[in-house]
Formats: C-alpha cells, sequence, structure tokens
C-alpha cells in the first residue's frame, strides 16, 4: 500500500477514534483504498500522523459497517462487494424503508413535512444547476436520515443507516448512472406526497418502489462500471 493519506487534522471536539474512521471511511468509498487491498495498521498510522490504538478502534468500527473485513491469520482487507450483497442488503432495506414511510406517515409533524419538501426544492435546485454529484448525494442522505427521524423509531434508525453506510461507497456509482436523478427526484416525490396526504399505503407502496429502481440501478451501474 503505498502512501496516499493525508495527515487528520485532530478536532478536539470529536474522539480521535471517529476522526480517523471517518478518514478511512471516506477513502474507501473514493476508491483510494480499494476493494481487496490489505489494510496495515502500522502504515496507515503512519501516513495519518497517529499512533495505532485509534486506527484499530477505527478498522473494528468499519468492520461493524462493512467496510473491512477481518480475517484470522491473515490480516484486515477492505470488503468488496457482490451482486449477492447488493441484493441481500436492498432486501432487508426495502423492508425497512417501507416501514420507515408508514411510520412517518402517522408520526411526520407539520414543520417536519416542511423540511422534507424543502430538501426535494434543494436536489432539484442542484440537479438543475449542475451543482456536482458530492452535494447531491448527500443532501439526498438528509432527505433519508430526516424521513427515518420522523418514523421516531430509534432501532429503526440505526438498523437501516448501517445498511445504508454498507452500500455508501457506491452511491455516487448509482446516481450517476443516465437518467437516475431525475427518477430519484420523482420517487422521493412520491413518497412525500404520500405522506402529505396520511395515506400509509402509498407511502410504504412509493418507498419500495424507490428501493426498487435503486437496486436495479445500482447492478446495472456496477456490471458497466466493472466491464
Amino acid at each position: 500500500m503505498s502512501k496516499r493519506l493525508e495527515p487528520i487534522t485532530i478536532d478536539s471536539y470529536q474522539p480521535l477514534r471517529e476522526t480517523v474512521c471517518e478518514a478511512l471511511r471516506d477513502a474507501i468509498r473514493r476508491g483510494i483504498l480499494e476493494p481487496g487491498e490489505r489494510l496495515m495498521e502500522v502504515q496507515l498510522a503512519e501516513e495519518l500522523g497517529i499512533s495505532r490504538t485509534p486506527v484499530r478502534e477505527a478498522i473494528r468500527k468499519l468492520e461493524q459497517e462493512g467496510y473491512v473485513i477481518m480475517l484470522p491469520r491473515r490480516g484486515t482487507y477492505v470488503s468488496d462487494v457482490s451482486v449477492k450483497d447488493v441484493k441481500e442488503i436492498f432486501e432487508i432495506r426495502s423492508a425497512l424503508e417501507s416501514l420507515a414511510a408508514e411510520l412517518a406517515t402517522l408520526r411526520i409533524e407539520p414543520d417536519e413535512l416542511d423540511k422534507l419538501r424543502a430538501l426535494l426544492t434543494e436536489i432539484e435546485g442542484q440537479i438543475e444547476r449542475k451543482a456536482g454529484m458530492d452535494k447531491i448525494v448527500a443532501t439526498d442522505v438528509k432527505f433519508h436520515g430526516l424521513l427515518y427521524q420522523v418514523s421516531r423509531n430509534e432501532r429503526l434508525v440505526a438498523i437501516i443507516s448501517n445498511l445504508m453506510e454498507q452500500l455508501a461507497r457506491f452511491r455516487t456509482l448509482s446516481m450517476s448512472y443516465p437518467g437516475r436523478l431525475q427518477e430519484t427526484l420523482a420517487e422521493h416525490r412520491a413518497m412525500v406526497e404520500a405522506i402529505a396526504a396520511g395515506d400509509e399505503d402509498a407511502a410504504r407502496n412509493a418507498a419500495e418502489r424507490h428501493m426498487e429502481q435503486a437496486e436495479e440501478t445500482l447492478l446495472k451501474a456496477m456490471r458497466k462500471h466493472t466491464k
């Protein structure tokens, strides 16, 4: 593993292990640390300019999130994600997204509905301005995060957030697929309209449809990317 990571800036308001975790997670998402690549604690610590302990702690958390895999007597590697993995993750996520949308319909407050609509408007503006995929993806993450929050179910939020993290490195790849941005915006609108109307079934169906399309697009993008 050649030197590719920048020394981290220590933030006194955040535990060092969290700062290291964010740095490594970002490197994996951006492809700086590639699937199948072995991660050496000593070298990572040297590149980041820190001790091994926070690196070890960060790697353990990244294993829980699915970013790395630790093999006994063989070491730690950046995990690869197979088509089977994607399908399994989306099977679970689809069920939970649907539940989140249904619960949001029952529990959302008017100001929260306004925030969801504002995020849709923000995404639409970013698409029109060609603001950049990183910004659009970040706003998309905020939209889903708020949707989960208004479900008022903390365990649901924790589980579904973990599932999202397992595919986070592919989010830009998927949303960059031709036509996907406009499709995503329309699917989000359908969910918000159903929630605003108090229609639980429509909200659940819209969420299921969104997940079906997201999975289909990601699989197509992965096949295209590996050709």
